[in-house]
């Protein structure tokens, strides 16, 4: 290849005359809370179908993404499963602020194993849920920092549940980790959302939170603070109607106008 040649190609990439994906190899990397992973990995291998750019998820707890973020950990695209610990990875400069919206909603639900003898209960004030589990244990996320068992501490201790029920706790180090301790039978129940509930077919749900229980339940995505050029068209996508389509037949509840 002539001198010119590379110099033009050179140009050319760094100009953007050639697709941002392309110079980059064609490759994203996201971190994703775990509950996500069945709906964004569809909607990941829809965006590849139209772009031809792969998606790499990591799925984990918010915090632990977070704080890996915070580390300096190599990623595009960040999603939590609440807005705390994307607020902790914008004070830590780790995010893209201006490109940080509220995605997707969700719910969270009461579940037991299929085979359980618990019958569907009314969850409301003064709820019973120690006595409800009896002699076995109840799995959800750290109550300190797992979104999930946030959400769950608040509603129980907003039911005037928390109290008798914190002893019985089985605490996981995310909600997917602490559905299949419930799918496996190692725990009598478990609060998780209802889009994981829906997606394992070992439990089934026998109550929802009221959502005034606890505070929203709030998706937000942002591009991270070393985004590759090529990043932008992916949260656009997250934002599309096929995004929509997808993540609502999963549960979720989608929080913004889609774009086309």
């Amino acid at each position: 290849m002539s001198r010119f040649a590379c110099f033009f190609i050179a140009a050319a990439m760094l100009s953007g005359f050639f697709p941002a994906a392309q110079a980059q190899h064609g490759t994203l990397t996201v971190f994703a809370a775990a509950s996500m992973k069945n709906a964004l990995d569809d909607v990941d291998a829809a965006f590849r179908a139209k772009t031809g750019i792969r998606v790499v998820a990591s799925y984990a707890a918010s915090s632990v993404l977070a704080r890996q973020l915070e580390q300096g950990a190599p990623a595009d695209v960040f999603v939590s499963a609440d807005t705390d610990w994307m607020d902790y990875a914008v004070a830590g400069k780790s995010i893209d602020e201006p490109t940080r919206v509220n995605l997707l909603g969700n719910a969270i639900v009461l579940i037991a194993p299929n085979d359980s003898k618990i019958a569907t209960v009314a969850i409301g004030p003064g709820f019973d849920l120690a006595r409800l589990a009896g002699d076995g244990r109840i799995a959800t996320g750290d109550v300190k920092a797992v979104p999930v068992g946030k959400y769950a501490k608040a509603a129980l201790e907003k039911l005037g549940a928390w109290n008798a029920a914190a002893p019985k706790f089985a605490f996981a180090d995310n909600v997917r980790a602490a559905l299949l301790l419930v799918s496996r039978g190692e725990a009598a129940l478990g609060i998780v959302y209802a889009t994981d509930a829906k997606a394992d077919p070992g439990v089934r749900i026998i109550g929802t939170f009221p959502a005034d229980s606890h505070p929203p339940i709030v998706y937000p995505v942002a591009a991270t603070a070393a985004a590759k050029a090529g990043t932008a068209d992916y949260v656009a996508f997250l934002r599309s109607r096929a995004a929509k389509t997808i993540f609502e037949k999963y549960g979720f509840r989608f929080l913004v106008r889609p774009s086309a």
